[in-house]
């Protein structure tokens, strides 16, 4: 006899008596399935209102506010804030049309180009900083190489030279840097051999005349 007077649970096999039901029944995980999309919905339709990448505002309580569910029901499906967070993301994986784990190489430039073209959805800063010094030292930057690569290939369109720039430039910002050091742990003498390859790789495309598509 179960203490406290706790009805014992039935023997396996045997039927619940009619007016009562399983906890764990079809209708309760569709029921669990539709609250958790909601959630990873609310917090997805937030990131895409953000003006940058910095998910700071992206909360357990701002999401359960616009999810419209209590703070308890979040930590309940996702376990802690950064569960929340993974979700969120991998939805946006799913919505970019990106799968990570299936990566080829041959397959990158596609991977980008679907990746960018998602990317030019949600809202933009307007530039990385409104300083009007750093402004002007990013317009010299520019000219300078579109105008250098132009030097290098005068057969080719001011749009193909401002192309194979703007790949230069990626090697000459801030961010590129600090990911080379932060990401993927790189000294400052093994980021500066990549960055070096990659436009070496691009000078000889220069050279050969094979232009940006």
């Amino acid at each position: 006899m179960p203490s406290g007077g706790a009805s014992a649970a039935p023997p396996a096999g045997e039927r619940l008596e009619p007016g009562r039901r399983s906890y764990d029944s079809p209708v309760r995980r569709q029921q669990a399935e539709r609250t958790r999309e909601r959630i990873v919905a609310a917090g997805t339709e937030m990131v895409h209102g953000f003006p940058s990448w910095d998910w700071r505002e992206l909360t357990v309580r701002a999401v359960a506010r616009r999810a419209q569910v209590n703070e308890s029901t979040i930590y309940r499906y996702f376990g802690s804030e950064r569960g929340l967070r993974d979700a969120v993301m991998r939805h946006l994986e799913q919505e970019a049309g990106v799968d990570v784990d299936t990566l080829r190489l041959d397959a990158f430039g596609d991977v980008i180009g679907r990746v960018y073209s998602y990317l030019s959805s949600f809202p933009t800063s307007g530039g990385p900083t409104g300083d009007p010094t750093f402004a002007a030292l990013d317009r010299r930057r520019r000219d300078a190489l579109v105008a250098a690569v132009a030097a290098a290939a005068d057969d080719w369109s001011p749009a193909e030279c401002e192309l194979a720039a703007a790949a230069l430039d990626v090697f000459w910002s801030v961010p590129s840097f600090e990911r080379l050091i932060t990401v993927w742990e790189l000294d400052t003498s093994q980021a500066s051999r990549v960055a070096g390859w990659v436009i070496e790789l691009i000078r000889g495309a220069v050279r050969d005349g094979h232009g940006p598509r």
